[in-house]
């Protein structure tokens, strides 16, 4: 435990430099970019040069860059993102309002995509160059080629459109009703995941198809040891390892791709939030959703290299 709470804490220091990075970059993009929040302030009218200067200088506007991201960061410290030039409200309770259902979706992609690459990764090694092997990587292969965007637009017409198995979009509250909540959720969360569950079913594949070749497994099976015995517990604890790292990168990929995917099925989560203030000029808010984000996928990252350092006890014994 020592071991892992040394390498644990390296990592969270290297977090340090890397979370002001991102909080650098993205107030430098913002202040720079064509959102005016002076004139969204406005909301359409015709200010004065005088309105808009008075704004200027009650919001800090004219003062240098550097002492604006001095008390930028000073706010963020102090969890305020700023307020919204439309709603008046602050960015953090828009924030916390839809942060919830996008993390719905998220897991709820996760878990449809690590279930399905398990069962067709394991599948398809176990039956090598057979035809289940051949149909399960072709179907994968299709499967990463193929934009989440573009498959929740067929499953739109096809399941909900033609077929009329799920609504087309909305968000049902699971404490109204779970099965219609499932049911909202259902083709957004399949349509987040499966290109993640290609992936992941073609990288475990591989790493099960090498490890079943490895001597100790055919001398386990030899020796009179059940074959699902051996798979379950050597082959997979250790051919899942390296699938683990990459899914690290996948959850901050279905964590951007959630937005997307919540814009074509109307939810209300942080993609509709930003894609609403993005589209009205509100740079608060885009700003607290961007940073929101990119900080969730670093948490994330950290989370899967302290499993990462569970499950591999090479890393442990090298620390």
């Amino acid at each position: 435990m020592a071991v892992i709470a040394r390498m644990l804490v390296r990592r969270i220091l290297v977090l340090v430099p890397l979370l002001l990075g991102v909080v650098a970059f993205v107030f430098i993009v913002m202040r720079f970019s064509d959102s005016k929040p002076e004139y969204a302030y406005f909301q359409g009218a015709n200010p004065t040069a005088e309105q808009v200067r008075q704004f200027q200088e009650e919001n800090g506007l004219l003062d240098p860059l550097p002492l604006r991201y001095l008390r930028f960061v000073g706010d963020l410290l102090q969890g305020d993102m700023g307020t919204s030039v439309l709603t008046k409200r602050p960015v953090l309770d828009s924030v916390v309002t839809a942060l919830p259902l996008t993390m719905q979706l998220t897991i709820l992609g996760l878990l449809v995509a690590v279930v399905l690459g398990l069962l067709f990764g394991i599948t398809a090694a176990l039956y090598r160059d057979r035809w289940a092997d051949h149909l399960i990587r072709v179907v994968s292969l299709i499967g990463v080629a193929a934009p989440a965007f573009w498959l929740a637009l067929l499953m739109i017409q096809w399941l909900a459109v033609d077929w009329g198995w799920f609504p087309t979009g909305g968000y049902i509250n699971p404490a109204d009703s779970f099965t219609g909540w499932l049911r909202s959720m259902t083709l957004p969360a399949l349509s987040l995941s499966l290109p993640v569950a290609a992936q992941l079913t073609r990288i475990i594949r591989t790493s099960v198809v090498e490890e079943l070749d490895k001597d100790y497994v055919r001398t386990a099976i030899g020796s009179g040891l059940p074959p699902i015995v051996v798979v379950g517990r050597n082959v997979l604890r250790n051919a899942l390892i390296n699938p683990l790292t990459v899914l690290g990168l996948r959850i901050g990929y279905l964590l951007g791709g959630a937005v997307v995917i919540e814009t074509i099925y109307s939810l209300p989560g942080m993609g509709q939030l930003m894609i609403n203030a993005v589209r009205d000029g509100d740079p608060a808010v885009v700003q607290g959703v961007v940073l929101t984000i990119a900080c969730g996928f670093i948490v994330v990252n950290l989370l899967v290299d302290v499993l990462y350092l569970l499950v591999n006890p090479r890393l442990r014994s090298a620390g």
